[in-house]
């Protein structure tokens, strides 16, 4: 069986500027694969040279096994993409919307008919049919982003940050409609900022950075890669002044970050740093409430990687406005 997608020396320039550097990757069949970058990174050129909306300077581009140079039309009609801005006609209603985007990838009425009232019932839409889309809040129109792109049932979806914006109640249901989306066979390719996102629901991913793909694996399989950004986190009573200080002068501590009312102590070895903390809080008159061993998360990996600070823990809703430069 044929991956879903393979990549050979893709490369794209922008004029002199090289946003893509000859990247190679596959994804197979059925996979959810996350594609993570900071802004800048290449990330939303790629999928754009994947869903041929750009053209790549050099390399080849398989996907569902056509040659998009060269058989480019038979892969568009199994391909269903959802921008990172909801691609809706506000103007319209849901209905209409579904009717319209059936129209276009050639489904028949009755066809396209009953995909439009199983993708709005299971989106939660089915009530909203008649409604214009302007009324609609960001997480409805997502919803019915995703289901125009998913009316033709295609073989492989793109979807570029799925989720951010939203409130958690409508990310928690994109989320669960992606791992169904899985199950039932499709292919997602996942362009996403959401590190924890990225975690919970791919079964590997990669991450690009400066236009070359640095890293491909599982989460877990990286996390347990860069065991150097293992942590003890650890909650202490009473508050003192310069803690953070003194804690990031313990010996095998690498770096200290405050993560509400705990510490979170980056180490190598951090059976090695246990007794230093159980000492010094002897020593200051600290009361320890709780103190846990962390593995690494994927983002202390991502971090780790592209090269920024270990132990800032980011809020995946500002990482948008933390990156440096337009987003490629």
């Amino acid at each position: 069986m044929t991956n879903a997608i393979e990549v050979n020396n893709l490369t794209k320039y922008y004029d002199k500027f090289l946003a893509v550097d000859r990247i190679d990757f596959t994804v197979k069949r059925g996979e959810i694969f996350g594609f993570l970058g900071p802004n800048g990174a290449g990330k939303s050129t790629t999928q754009r040279m994947l869903t041929t909306l750009l053209t790549p300077s050099e390399g080849q581009i398989l996907i569902l096994g056509h040659d998009l140079a060269q058989d480019a039309y038979p892969a568009k009609r199994q391909i269903g993409l959802v921008p990172e801005e909801s691609n809706v006609y506000t103007e319209l209603t849901a209905w209409d919307n579904l009717m319209f985007t059936g129209r276009l990838y050639r489904m028949s009425k009755n066809s396209r008919k009953a995909r439009a009232q199983e993708l709005l019932e299971t989106f939660g839409l089915w009530e909203k049919r008649h409604i214009k889309v302007e009324s609609f809040s960001k997480g409805m129109r997502r919803r019915l982003s995703i289901a125009m792109a998913v009316i033709h049932k295609p073989a492989l979806l793109f979807l570029d940050e799925p989720t951010p914006g939203l409130d958690a109640q409508s990310a928690r249901t994109i989320q669960a409609l992606i791992r169904q989306f899985s199950a039932e066979g499709t292919t997602v390719f996942l362009s996403t900022h959401q590190i924890e996102e990225a975690n919970q629901l791919c079964d590997r991913v990669a991450i690009i950075n400066h236009g070359k793909i640095i890293a491909t694996d599982t989460p877990e399989q990286l996390k347990q890669t860069f065991q150097q950004v293992q942590s003890i986190e650890v909650s202490l009573a009473p508050l003192t002044e310069n803690l953070t200080d003194k804690l990031a002068k313990l010996p095998d501590v690498n770096t200290v970050v405050k993560v509400a009312d705990k510490w979170r102590l980056y180490t190598d070895d951090p059976s090695a740093l246990l007794p230093h903390i159980l000492r010094f809080s002897e020593t200051q008159g600290l009361r320890i409430i709780s103190l846990n061993t962390l593995a690494p998360s994927l983002e202390d990996v991502f971090l780790q990687i592209t090269g920024g600070q270990i132990g800032v823990v980011q809020n995946p809703d500002t990482t948008k406005r933390r990156g440096k430069g337009r987003k490629k």
